[in-house]
C-alpha cells in the first residue's frame, strides 16, 4: 500500500515538524552536543523526523531535575489524592486525543492501527486510571511486637529518582506501565524510550505538562542505549532502574547498578510455549495461537513462539495454521484492514531473516511464509512464517526471535510437554488450550511462567501482575504488586 493512500492527522503532521529535543524540567531542550538522530518510518524506510541524540550531559541534567523535584517535595509530598487527580487528568487527555496517540505509535514502529487504536492505547489509559487510584492507598501496618512496651508501625516511602528504560514494541503503553506506579507512589522519573520509537514518550511528556505535572517529575531523554541508556543506569543519583527489554541488556544493567546497590526490576525476553491439547476447541486454539505469535508482527516479549500440539490433532492444526498464515493481511500499519505491519527497523528485519535462514539450515520444514513481503510496501515487511519438523534443541525453538516466526511441534503426553516447555532459559508466559478443567489446572501449576493463559492468549489488565520467571526477569509490573517496585518500607518504634 502506498503512503499516499494513508492520510496523517494534522496534529501528527504538526508534531513531526517540531524540533524534538529532550524533555527536561518541563521544557524541550536540545542535546548539549547538538547531536540528533533520524526516526525512521518502518513502513516506508523514510525518515519521519529527527530527535535529539542524548549523552551523559543530557542525562545528568534530567536526573538533577528529577532529584530536585523529588527532594523539594513538589511531587512526593503532594497530597496523594492530588497525585491521583493529575494521573487521571492525563488519562482523560490521552482519551480525548486517542486517535493522535494511536496513529503516532503505528507510524513510529509499525503496529497495525486497529491494534493501537482499540487495544494498546485504551489499555494505557486504563492503566493510568488504575494507578491513579493507588496513589491514596499506599499503606503501612501496625505490628504487635513482643520486645517490650513499644508502638511499632511501618510506612511505605517512594524510592526516589527512577530511571525507566523501555523497548520499542509498545511505545506509549510501555512508558505508562513504568510511569503509572512510579508516579502514584511519589517517585520522579527519567524515561529513556527506545531510539527506534521515541515519539509517543515525547508527546506524553508534553501532555503531562499541559495537565499540570510539576517541573522535573517526568523527564524524557532520547538517544541510543549504549549512550543515553548506559549513562542513565550509571548515574549516582538514580535510586531505581526499571527496565523492559532484552535479557542480554538486562544483565548488563544489573552489573552496573550493583556497584552502588541501586534497586532494579527487570521485564525481559521470552520464548513462550503454547500447548494445544487433544481435547481443545481447534478453531479457537488455532486463531488464538496465531494471534499469540503474529500480533504486533511477533514483536512481543510474551509471543507464543513455540506451539506444542497433541499428536492426534497435529496434522489438522498444522493445516489450519498454514491457511491462517497465508491469508493474514500484511500491509501499511495505518490501513485499518491491516492485520500485521512491518517489523520496526532494518536491524530487526535482518535479525528475523537470519533466524529463518538458520531454521532452514538446521532442517526445519517451512510450512508458510519464510521471506520478505515486498508486495506490502517498501518497508520492513516479513511474511507470517510457520515452521514444522522442529526439534527442541533447534535455534528457533530456543532463542527469542522477536518476529513473525513460529515453531510447531507435536507431543504425546502432558508430562512430556511440560518437561519440554520448561526446557528454556525463559519463563515469561505460556498458553494452554483444553476443554478439561483438570488438565488446565495441572498444566498451569507445572509450567514455569509468570503468566499462564488458558483458552486465550495475550490478555492483559492493569489489575493483573505481569513479569517473568528465570531469565525473563523479576519484579511485577501492574496490579498492586507494582507498588513494591517503587517504595521502601520504613519501620518505626515508639517507646511507650
Amino acid at each position: 500500500m502506498s503512503e499516499t493512500t494513508v492520510s496523517l492527522m494534522p496534529e501528527i503532521q504538526e508534531f513531526l515538524a517540531q524540533t524534538h529535543g529532550h524533555f527536561i524540567d518541563n521544557a524541550v531542550v536540545p542535546s548539549r552536543s547538538g547531536a540528533v538522530m533520524d526516526d525512521v518510518n518502518p513502513a516506508t524506510r523514510e525518515v519521519l523526523t529527527t530527535v535529539a541524540r542524548g549523552g551523559a550531559e543530557d542525562v545528568d541534567l534530567a536526573v538533577k531535575a528529577a532529584k530536585r523535584a523529588f527532594e523539594a517535595g513538589a511531587w512526593a509530598n503532594m497530597p496523594p489524592n492530588q497525585r491521583g487527580i493529575l494521573l487521571w487528568r492525563l488519562a482523560d487527555l490521552i482519551e480525548q486525543r486517542i486517535d493522535i496517540a494511536a496513529q503516532l505509535d503505528s507510524l513510529d514502529m509499525g503496529m497495525p492501527i486497529r491494534q493501537s487504536r482499540y487495544g494498546t492505547t485504551p489499555m494505557a489509559i486504563d492503566h493510568l486510571r488504575y494507578m491513579a487510584g493507588w496513589a491514596t492507598k499506599v499503606e503501612g501496618r501496625t505490628i504487635p511486637v513482643s520486645a517490650g512496651s513499644f508502638f511499632n508501625y511501618t510506612v511505605r516511602e517512594p524510592v526516589g529518582v527512577v530511571a525507566a528504560i523501555i523497548p520499542w514494541n509498545f511505545p506509549l503503553l510501555m512508558a505508562i506501565w513504568k510511569l503509572g506506579a512510579a508516579l502514584a507512589t511519589g517517585c520522579t522519573v527519567v524515561l529513556k524510550p527506545a531510539e527506534q520509537s521515541p515519539l509517543s514518550a515525547l508527546m506524553l511528556a508534553q501532555w503531562a505538562r499541559e495537565v499540570g505535572f510539576p517541573a522535573g517529575v517526568i523527564n524524557v531523554v532520547t538517544g541510543y542505549g549504549s549512550e543515553a541508556g548506559a549513562a542513565l543506569v550509571a548515574h549516582p543519583d538514580v535510586d531505581k532502574v526499571a527496565f523492559t527489554g532484552s535479557t542480554e541488556v538486562g544483565k548488563s544493567i544489573m552489573k552496573t547498578a550493583a556497584d552502588r546497590m541501586a534497586r532494579v526490576s527487570m521485564e525481559l525476553g521470552g520464548k513462550s510455549p503454547n500447548i494445544i491439547c487433544a481435547d481443545a476447541n481447534i478453531k479457537r486454539a488455532v486463531s488464538g495461537s496465531m494471534l499469540g505469535i503474529f500480533m504486533n508482527q511477533g514483536e512481543v516479549c510474551s509471543a507464543g513462539s513455540r506451539i506444542y500440539v497433541a499428536r492426534a490433532i497435529y496434522d489438522q492444526v498444522l493445516e489450519a495454521m498454514e491457511t491462517y498464515a497465508k491469508t493474514l493481511r500484511v500491509g501499511h500499519p495505518l490501513d485499518h484492514r491491516t492485520q500485521m505491519g512491518p517489523v520496526v527497523s532494518d536491524e530487526q528485519y535482518q535479525r528475523v531473516m537470519h533466524y529463518i535462514e538458520v531454521a532452514h539450515r538446521e532442517g526445519a520444514s517451512l510450512i508458510a511464509g519464510g521471506g520478505a513481503m515486498s508486495e506490502a510496501g517498501p518497508g520492513y515487511f516479513i511474511q507470517p512464517t510457520v515452521f514444522a519438523g522442529v526439534e527442541d534443541q533447534m535455534t528457533i525453538a530456543q532463542e527469542e526471535i522477536f518476529g513473525p516466526v513460529v515453531a510447531v511441534m507435536p507431543f504425546d503426553d502432558l508430562d512430556e510437554v511440560v518437561s519440554r516447555a520448561n526446557q528454556s532459559i525463559y519463563g515469561l508466559a505460556a498458553g494452554v488450550w483444553t476443554e478439561n478443567v483438570r488438565t488446565a489446572h495441572y498444566l498451569a501449576q507445572r509450567l514455569k511462567a509468570g503468566t499462564v493463559w488458558v483458552n486465550a492468549y495475550h490478555v492483559y489488565d492493569a489489575a493483573a501482575p505481569w513479569g517473568g520467571f528465570k531469565q525473563s526477569g523479576f519484579g511485577r509490573e501492574m496490579g498492586s504488586y507494582a507498588l513494591d517496585l517503587y517504595t521502601e518500607v520504613k519501620d518505626v518504634w515508639i517507646g511507650l
